[in-house]
């Protein structure tokens, strides 16, 4: 049986299972700089273990959508007022405007209900 004529999930599936453990193909993909990136290091894997994914297919099939998603802060869905999950999550994260930081500023101290 030709691995090219499973479905493009389970050769997706077996790309997953295959990286498990992988350590330098793990380590390139970490050094990655963005999803494109990603994109051409899983493509690389694919063809030598003869999967034959597009770049379509990895890219608009989970859960290596959502890898890239994420490498590429973009997020998977919207909130609200259109804004990007990521953006809603209280600049988690991200430095703290100045008058935030401000050493006169208290903090304020959640007590809580308990």
């Amino acid at each position: 049986m030709d691995l090219k004529d499973l479905p493009v999930t389970q050769r997706v599936n077996a790309l997953v299972r295959a990286l498990d453990g992988a350590k330098r193909t793990n380590e390139a993909l970490a050094r990655c700089g963005d999803g494109e990136a990603m994109l051409d290091v899983l493509l690389d894997a694919s063809a030598r273990l003869g999967l034959g994914l597009t770049r379509w297919e990895l890219q608009n099939t989970p859960p290596i959508r959502d890898w890239i998603w994420w490498k590429n802060k973009e997020a998977p869905l919207t909130i609200g007022d259109s804004k990007p999950r990521y953006q809603q999550d209280g600049g988690q994260g991200r430095p703290r405007p100045a008058e935030e930081t401000d050493p006169e500023t208290p903090r304020r101290r959640f007590l809580g209900l308990f």
